[in-house]
């Protein structure tokens, strides 16, 4: 991998971070948009990133963090662990942003100078700061967010360093996201839920939310530790672990601007405003402000990743991204929406899970196994040596399975036994389906088809959730508890 930019690269990179310096001077004054002084912000992370991966890929490979590529007729060595440029770049640009986003209220909550719609009282002169005033909660969330992903960040390089064994690093992300659900917990703390319709005649006073207390953190711990593994277990092919945190960050951005747009009930004013604003406006705000610049490194890093790759993104990519949906769904309150964007890998974690849970054999490494001669990428499989062939349940599920096409078996014809079954991921049961195929088109295949599915879920939550809650909330005076 060349270390150095072309001609073309250098001068397109700083056209783009002049433009985005020049823009963000011109917001910073304590009433400028913050939405746009993201996107200059996310704009120069991109430009960053993408310098960055370029210059530090040979320091990486000389200090041992590198692999080879598998999946090509002659397998060279490349930068591996480069997801650690793009989540220090991304932790960058959420620091930087802070002044942009809460100045105002900084100012107001510290001295109310240069802020003229404040009003102080002798009373407050006298004592000093309205700290009680300060209206934190956004900022603090914004934090905690900022904290669970620097930790995130920190963990994902040991990890990509150390290379820890599955077992251990399971539970890195829980960890991780201490922080957030302490803030969560002191700021918000709300852990009831809306309750279906059809449940609601059974619930005691005819209730419609039912308070879940701890276990509600619980399932925000469980989510903060499935999100990252579920984006590190799809993976294994050029561009994939990129490009399906592309397809759902895009789908979240989609989700939280119907939030921020006039919806139904709600009066517009003649100079454009909403009457009314949606009671979670600032929370998909925040929602944007988390996202944009991690859509910027991304992209970035995708130049590099995708087919043929010239870099690995390791685990810490993989975690940050996980962790940043899991952030972003938590802090904003719609984490079944996200689960909803992941449906592929819910499915993955669900079709996998006989051989993370070692009751069928797991080898270190599942990706597609390449041919050589063709070119081509098949379904990797797990050997079943004579002396311990799979068990008579095994083979009866076996066989069932492939008579749903959802596994590749393959029989001994002397002895009748199975010898070899495909490994348990989506990659190759894709595989099984569509026969072998080029790695590049691999890997569009699983994007369109995380796409698909990504807006089949947001179409379920804005159009079929009447059907099941009274209400969706991004009508006027919906549920603001967790959805």
């Amino acid at each position: 991998m060349a270390d150095t930019l072309n001609h073309t690269e250098r001068w397109s990179l700083l056209l783009v971070t002049g433009a985005s310096l020049a823009v963000i001077a011109n917001t910073f004054n304590g009433d400028g948009a913050p939405l746009v002084a993201s996107l200059a912000f996310s704009t120069l992370a991109f430009s960053m990133t993408y310098a960055f991966v370029r210059w530090s890929g040979p320091a990486f490979v000389k200090a041992g963090l590198k692999g080879k590529d598998m999946s090509k007729v002659a397998p060279k060595e490349i930068p591996e662990g480069m997801g650690a440029v793009a989540a220090s770049v991304y932790i960058l640009a959420l620091m930087a942003f802070i002044p942009f986003a809460f100045y105002k209220d900084i100012v107001a909550a510290t001295s109310g100078g240069g802020n003229r719609d404040v009003v102080l009282t002798v009373h407050e002169i006298e004592t000093g700061r309205f700290l009680h005033r300060f209206p934190h909660s956004k900022l603090s969330s914004y934090q905690s967010a900022l904290n669970t992903l620097q930790a995130t960040t920190i963990l994902g390089m040991a990890d990509d360093i150390l290379d820890l064994r599955w077992r251990h690093k399971f539970f890195i992300p829980a960890v991780a996201s201490l922080p957030l659900l302490i803030v969560y917990y002191v700021d918000f703390g709300v852990t009831s839920v809306v309750v279906p319709n059809f449940l609601v005649p059974y619930m005691p006073g005819n209730t419609q939310l039912i308070n879940l207390g701890f276990l509600y953190y619980i399932y925000m711990s469980a989510l903060s530790i499935f999100a990252p593994n579920s984006i590190n277990i799809l993976a294994g092919v050029n561009g994939l672990e990129v490009g399906q945190s592309l397809v759902v960050a895009g789908l979240l951005l989609i989700n939280s601007s119907l939030y921020l747009v006039p919806f139904p009930g709600n009066p517009v004013l003649t100079n454009g405003y909403v009457d009314h604003p949606h009671p979670a406006t600032d929370s998909h705000l925040l929602t944007l402000y988390v996202l944009l610049p991690f859509l910027a490194v991304s992209l970035a890093l995708f130049m590099h990743n995708r087919y043929p790759a010239r870099v690995f993104v390791g685990d810490t990519y993989c975690y940050v991204a996980g962790m940043t949906f899991a952030v972003v769904s938590i802090t904003a309150h719609f984490s079944k929406t996200l689960l909803l964007l992941l449906i592929p890998q819910i499915v993955n974690f669900i079709y996998s899970t006989p051989q993370l849970f070692h009751l069928v054999p797991c080898p270190r490494h599942r990706l597609p196994k390449f041919n050589a001669r063709t070119g081509l990428l098949g379904p990797s499989v797990t050997p079943w040596p004579p002396e311990k062939p799979p068990s008579k349940i095994q083979t009866t599920a076996f066989f069932a399975l492939e008579k749903l096409h959802l596994l590749q078996v393959t029989v001994d014809p002397q002895t009748n036994r199975i010898t070899a079954t495909s490994n348990l991921t989506i990659i190759n049961l894709w595989l099984v389906w569509r026969g072998p195929m080029r790695e590049d088109q691999l890997t569009r295949e699983l994007l369109i088809m995380q796409t698909f599915c990504g807006l089949f879920g947001l179409f379920v939550r804005h159009t079929m959730a009447l059907f099941i809650f009274s209400m969706d909330n991004r009508g006027k005076g919906g549920s603001q508890f967790p959805v």
